[in-house]
């Protein structure tokens, strides 16, 4: 995407990063995972879960893949900030923004979305080895709670919006023309990208799938069917999606998960029997849909059947908070893996996808929160 051209400066950050044990080299770890609590963000092995650093960083915190097998960006404050997990130390790599939100990954870019100004910034995520890389900055024409993703091909999908409304979606070509757009998505809100890089965005009443050079809209069966999060897989034509029908509800507590089927147009409902939240969707190495309920199990869907095929036990049954920052049990998934966060308990399990036993588990100096990891992009 031919965008305006920045080179994004490096700012010193008063920002702590240190591995367990003390030495100015620290250990490696292996294919980390992140998690924050109060105070800081730990950085496990992927496979034995021991903490293998500790970054000290106050507030709250989000946690998004770079889209490599070294990096995650930190949202904090007014920067977006790369962290390299094998070694638990900010980079330099910062990228201001007002209101630092969506981070999203795809065919070898990064695109960061800033809230406050409505700046779509990308890279190339190789670039983020050698230092600050160079970026491709687009500001759309209001800014709003927004989301952008690159395709392979240098097309740019972005949502519209504005800070009152956000209402759809718009699709750039490699040299910043439009060519196309819907404005039929009111409360626009997430995205995922489903095989043959078919993009969703959800709305308040469905989903915008944009495939093969046409957005199309997929309506909710339900007059208010909010979709608002949405996880897809490369093996898979079917985006899993939220689903919430209770538009005057202070917090609705959904049983029903959605199916977006990007080839057909055709959306379905799964009946859980239990809640969940926007932390619980994840996708299998198969392009299973996993979901982490409330009642402590996690939930695997054949997408095509639209069923629950089995639920794996991990944790004791919870409660949603009716605050969205405060520490919930969190699903990340990565490979043949799962990891579920536990703030009960302080602690951080890994499920092996392909037997359901519990493999590892780490108890973390707070309760967890935010949960991910690197993850090589789409």
């Amino acid at each position: 995407m031919k965008f305006r051209s920045l080179a994004a400066g490096a700012c010193a950050l008063a920002l702590t990063a240190t591995a367990c044990g003390g030495s100015d080299e620290p250990a490696t770890v292996a294919d980390p995972v992140t998690v924050t609590y109060e105070g800081g963000i730990a950085v496990l092995d992927g496979t034995t879960l021991e903490v293998g650093h500790t970054v000290a960083l106050d507030g709250f915190t989000r946690l998004n893949p770079a889209g490599d097998d070294r990096h995650v960006v930190v949202t904090s404050g007014s920067a977006f900030r790369v962290l390299d997990a094998t070694t638990g130390q900010f980079t330099g790599a910062e990228f201001p923004a007002e209101k630092p939100g969506h981070v999203v990954r795809h065919a070898g870019r990064t695109v960061l979305f800033a809230d406050g100004s409505g700046e779509v910034t990308a890279f190339d995520t190789a670039a983020l080895a050698d230092g600050t890389p160079k970026t491709d900055v687009y500001t759309t024409a209001a800014p709003h709670h927004g989301v952008a993703i690159e395709l392979a091909d240098g097309r740019l999908v972005v949502s519209l919006g504005t800070e009152e409304r956000r209402t759809g979606m718009l699709v750039l070509d490699p040299g910043g023309r439009e060519i196309a757009r819907s404005e039929d998505c009111p409360g626009v809100h997430g995205e995922a990208t489903a095989q043959g890089e078919a993009v969703v965005i959800g709305c308040q009443n469905g989903a915008l799938v944009y495939r093969d050079g046409v957005i199309t809209k997929v309506t909710s069966p339900t007059p208010y069917g909010r979709i608002g999060n949405q996880a897809g897989s490369d093996d898979s034509p079917i985006v899993l999606g939220d689903y919430k029908k209770d538009k005057d509800a202070e917090l609705e507590r959904p049983q029903q998960v959605s199916l977006i089927d990007t080839a057909t147009g055709g959306l379905r409902l799964v009946e859980l029997g239990t809640s969940y939240t926007f932390r619980s969707l994840g996708r299998g190495p198969a392009g299973e849909a996993l979901v982490l309920g409330t009642d402590g199990a996690l939930h695997v869907i054949d997408p095509v059947r639209a069923t629950v095929t089995r639920s794996i036990p991990v944790i004791a049954p919870w409660q949603e908070p009716l605050e969205w920052q405060q520490p919930r049990p969190a699903l990340f998934v990565r490979g043949g893996a799962a990891y579920v966060s536990d703030p009960a308990t302080g602690q951080v399990h890994r499920i092996d996808l392909a037997n359901g036993e519990r493999t590892a588990t780490v108890t973390l100096p707070g309760a967890p929160n935010e949960l991910s990891g690197v993850q090589p992009g789409h």
